[in-house]
């Protein structure tokens, strides 16, 4: 029996029927780079075709993490996604709340008339020192609005996607630790940008604050995003620390397609999975691969 894999990370976006921000500024860069070649189109039938070269796993389903926070109406995304749920793609969906802004239940609540709908993701990523990697130009994490609003998140018993630097890392922790009702979970491996030594040591510092914290888990995603010729033994040390610190029961696997396909295929993304779990008891490996995902975004079979 073929191991099942669940995308817990993947983007879809149609740039003519979304009032997009960053999809339709061609060539403006972003934090991993230029996007030129992914602004355009990416439908399920895109995402199928990138999935289907890959081999030595069942797909049996995905999640959708939100692709632009700029969108007017960010439901408009949720609405559009849940029109398409082809082959379970995807199977849940995380939309952008800014949870910044008075009106943020309002929206919370309209995204939820979507029975896809699990989680939110809003990018706090910062660095006051690299603009250029930075995805706000504030510290959300310091406003008391958000802050305040981040409770929504338990009232209305959703996920959270964080993404951020290493840099926000004991902050978010001991900003989040407030809320042990609201499952967490780490996008981009904590976005490692700095992969010396001294960076990663700084990297794995913070990051063990947040596996300190248990309703938090992880996703193996966004390699290329800071290394664009990363592989499977260059980004070893990466996945054997987030395995000491979380363990595969809370760490899931995502392709950050199409992001990541500007550096390498959805074919090589999943040989590097394979190549690390390969070694770990098949628990674990099914762990990693689909249950953890499985489990944390309540996708039924």
């Amino acid at each position: 029996m073929q191991l099942q894999l669940i995308d817990s990370h993947h983007h879809l976006w149609d740039v003519e029927s979304l009032e997009y921000g960053w999809l339709r500024q061609i060539g403006a860069p972003k934090p991993f780079g230029d996007p030129t070649p992914i602004q355009k189109n990416y439908l399920t039938k895109d995402f199928q075709q990138d999935v289907s070269h890959a081999e030595g796993l069942e797909f049996i389903g995905s999640v959708h993490v939100q692709a632009d926070g700029a969108l007017p109406d960010p439901v408009t995304e949720t609405r559009w996604l849940s029109k398409l749920n082809q082959s379970r793609i995807p199977a849940a969906i995380v939309g952008f709340v800014d949870l910044s802004q008075e009106d943020a239940e309002n929206v919370l609540k309209r995204h939820l008339s979507f029975p896809e709908f699990r989680g939110v993701r809003q990018i706090i990523g910062m660095l006051e020192q690299r603009p250029d990697l930075s995805f706000t130009k504030e510290h959300l994490l310091r406003k008391r609005s958000w802050q305040e609003n981040f409770a929504l998140l338990q009232k209305h018993q959703l996920s959270f996607d964080l993404q951020l630097y290493p840099e926000q890392m004991k902050e978010s922790a001991e900003f989040l630790a407030s809320f042990p009702d609201v499952p967490i979970v780490i996008d981009h491996a904590g976005s490692p940008y700095d992969q010396t030594d001294s960076g990663l040591k700084f990297w794995r510092e913070g990051l063990s604050s947040l596996a300190d914290l248990k309703n938090t888990c992880i996703k193996l995603s966004g390699f290329g995003m800071y290394d664009r010729n990363w592989s499977s033994k260059t980004s070893l040390v990466i996945f054997e620390t987030i395995l000491e610190l979380f363990g595969a029961q809370r760490i899931m696997w995502g392709s950050n397609f199409p992001v990541d396909g500007l550096m390498k295929t959805y074919k090589f993304c999943v040989e590097q999975l394979l190549k690390w779990i390969s070694p770990l008891r098949s628990e674990d490996q099914r762990l990693i691969a689909s249950e953890t995902a499985k489990k944390f975004y309540r996708i039924t079979e």
